[in-house]
C-alpha cells in the first residue's frame, strides 16, 4: 500500500540533511546518514489534509487549544501507549528543544546542575549550557549488547544539592535505549526522594522494536515533571514545527504557558502543524505500521550486511529509534581517520560518535530512515572505509 523504497530527491528544498551538510562535514558532494529526519514523503493523509487546509485560503492566527488537537493527542496515546492522559495538563510548543529549554529556566537558576545519560543527544548539551546550567552526566554502561543504567551511581548525582532536573531521553537516543518499567519507577522515586524534577523527551516513543514497550513518564511519575514530545520524528514533519507535552503542576503549567506567549511571543501556533498532528493521529496509523515494518527491515539489514563484513561486531538491532547507534570499537578504529576516510574517500556523511559526549567515542550513529537502496550503498561506503584503514 505504502512504498518506502520510492526515492524522494531532497536537494534543492533548504533541506538540512542534503542541502547544508557541508556545515558540519566540511564538504557538500556527501550522501548523508545525519540528523534524524527521514527521506520518505510523510503519510498520504497528513498530505491530504494539509492540502484541505491550504485550498481554504485564509491563515491567521490561530489556537493550539482545540478540541480537536486534544482529542487527537490523547486518542493516540490510548491506541498507541495504553495511557489515559489528562488532556488538561496538555502545553504546546514550536519543538520539543524549546520547551526543554523553557522549562530548564523555569525550574532552576544559572549554574544549577541537569543530570542527563550519556551519551547524549547533543541539544541536550546545547539546551542546558546554553541556559548557563551545568551538565551532570551519568554513564550508560553496555553490558552483553544492551544499555543499563547503574542506579547507585545516578542517585549519587541527582543527591548533590546544585541538582535541579534530570532531563531524561525515552526511548534514548543516541543508542535506542527502551526504559523498562522498573529502571522509570526507581528513577522517579529517586527524583522524588531528592526534590529533582524530571523532564522527559518522548519523541522516539512511538518507534520501539521488539516486545519491550514504550512506557510514558506520565505512568509512573511522582513529584513536578514534564513529558514532552511530538509526531515530527513518527510521521517525518520537523519542517512544520509543532510539539507538545503534559506538565503536571498547574502553577508550574502556567508559568510555562505565560512564557511562551508574554516573554518569548508565541502566542499562535503553526496552523499546519496542528493539522499534520490531528490528521497523523487519529488516521496515520496504518502508514506507521506500514513505516516501522520497513524500518526494522533496514536495521537487520544494517546488522546482517555488517556483521557478515565484520563477525568480531556482533552488532544488534537497537531497541527502539531508526538511527543505527554503531559499536566500532571492537575493530580498534581512529575516529579521525574513520570519518576522513568515509568523508574523502567514500564522500559518505556519518554522525560521529563524539558529537553525543565522550563515551560516544568509537561508535557512529548511522540514520537508516531512508529507501534501502540509499542505505545500501552508504554500508557500502562504511565498510569500504573500514577495511581501508585495516
Amino acid at each position: 500500500m505504502f512504498d518506502f523504497s520510492q526515492v524522494v530527491d531532497r536537494q534543492g528544498t533548504w533541506c538540512t540533511q542534503w542541502d547544508y551538510v557541508a556545515d558540519r562535514f566540511g564538504s557538500a558532494d556527501l550522501l548523508p546518514f545525519t540528523i534524524s529526519d527521514m527521506d520518505f514523503a510523510t503519510a498520504p493523509c497528513i498530505l491530504k489534509a494539509l492540502n484541505q487546509r491550504l485550498t481554504h485560503g485564509v491563515l491567521g492566527y490561530s489556537r493550539w487549544k482545540n478540541d480537536e488537537f486534544l482529542g487527537a493527542i490523547s486518542h493516540w496515546f490510548a491506541i498507541r501507549h495504553n495511557s489515559a492522559i489528562d488532556a488538561s495538563s496538555l502545553v504546546y510548543g514550536p519543538s520539543v528543544i524549546y520547551m526543554v529549554s523553557a522549562l530548564i529556566r523555569q525550574w532552576s537558576s544559572v549554574g544549577d546542575g541537569v543530570v542527563i545519560h550519556t551519551p547524549a543527544y547533543d541539544a541536550f548539551y546545547k539546551a542546558i549550557e546554553g541556559n548557563q546550567r551545568k551538565v551532570y552526566p551519568v554513564a550508560l554502561e553496555k553490558q552483553d549488547g544492551d544499555w543499563h543504567c547503574d542506579m547507585n551511581k545516578l542517585e549519587a548525582v541527582l543527591a548533590r544539592g546544585e541538582s535541579k532536573i534530570l532531563l531524561l531521553c525515552s526511548p534514548q537516543n543516541p543508542t535506542g535505549k527502551v526504559w523498562t518499567r522498573s529502571e522509570l519507577e526507581t528513577m522517579a522515586e529517586l527524583c522524588q526522594r531528592h526534590g529533582v524534577r524530571v523532564i522527559s523527551d518522548e519523541i522516539h516513543m512511538d518507534m520501539v522494536w521488539g516486545e519491550q514497550q514504550h512506557i510514558p513518564w506520565s505512568n509512573v511519575a511522582r513529584g513536578s515533571w514534564a513529558l514532552l514530545t511530538s509526531g515530527s520524528k513518527s510521521f517525518n514533519i520537523p519542517a512544520l514545527t509543532g510539539a507538545y507535552g503534559l506538565i503536571e503542576d498547574a502553577d508550574s503549567r502556567n508559568r510555562y504557558l505565560q512564557a511562551l506567549k508574554g516573554r518569548d511571543g508565541l502566542s499562535s501556533p503553526a496552523v499546519l502543524a496542528l493539522t499534520a498532528h490531528i490528521a497523523a493521529y487519529e488516521q496515520g496509523a496504518p502508514w506507521l505500521d506500514a513505516l516501522r515494518d520497513y524500518l526494522q527491515g533496514n536495521l537487520r539489514f544494517v546488522a546482517d550486511t555488517l556483521n557478515n563484513a565484520f563477525p568480531t561486531l556482533h552488532w544488534q538491532v537497537p531497541q527502539s529509534t531508526y538511527l543505527a547507534w554503531i559499536d566500532l570499537r571492537p575493530l580498534c578504529l581512529d575516529d579521525t581517520a574513520l570519518q576522513n576516510t568515509l568523508i574523502q574517500q567514500e564522500k559518505v556523511a556519518i554522525m560521529p560518535g563524539y558529537t553525543y559526549g565522550d563515551e560516544g567515542r568509537g561508535f557512529i550513529r548511522l540514520n537508516a530512515g531512508c529507501p534501502r537502496s540509499k542505505l545500501e550503498r552508504g554500508v557500502a561506503g562504511l565498510i569500504n572505509a573500514i577495511h581501508s584503514l585495516r
